[in-house]
């Protein structure tokens, strides 16, 4: 367990773009966390970022003794306006960091972030199996609303995916 004094949860700059993107690219390249196929370049990440950004929704980095370990951010459920009050939640843990309590410290901090906002429900997408990200969620809530077989193909497997919701 990361001592939780050294651990800092703050939002994100545009200087965390390129850690953000060598986290993210780790779970691209190695898993079937995420659907995407390419890595991607701090650029992209900040072009995300900013989106996020322009619609009031959070970004968190963790920090560990000045070490970006993680992070989480709500982005828009769908595009359609009557979504307008619902968001999605991602999470990520620097590989070398997972099972430390940090997944936790950012997902207790992005629940409270988007509960000042005016969202009602939030949504996270989990490809399945994937026992930690399913306890994380659970532990804070999150119950499982929807399960869909074999909608995603990468490293020559289909893939499933799970969907688990919160009430905000």
């Amino acid at each position: 367990m990361t001592n939780h004094d050294s651990l800092t949860i703050r939002s994100a700059t545009s200087e965390d773009a390129a850690v953000v993107a060598d986290i993210y690219n780790h779970y691209i390249i190695n898993s079937v966390v995420t659907f995407e196929m390419e890595a991607i370049e701090p650029q992209e990440v900040y072009r995300r970022m900013q989106m996020v950004e322009s619609l009031s929704l959070p970004w968190v980095i963790a920090e560990w003794d000045d070490e970006v370990v993680g992070y989480a951010f709500a982005s828009r459920w769908h595009q359609r306006a009557a979504y307008q009050n619902s968001a999605e939640a991602t999470v990520y843990v620097e590989p070398n960091h997972c099972r430390r309590g940090i997944g936790v410290r950012l997902l207790e901090q992005l629940l409270e972030l988007v509960s000042e906002r005016k969202i009602h429900t939030l949504i996270s997408g989990i490809s399945l199996p994937n026992e930690a990200s399913v306890s994380l969620h659970e532990k804070f809530g999150f119950q499982k609303v929807a399960h869909y077989k074999e909608v995603g193909f990468k490293f020559g497997n289909w893939i499933d995916v799970g969907y688990w919701q919160k009430m905000m």
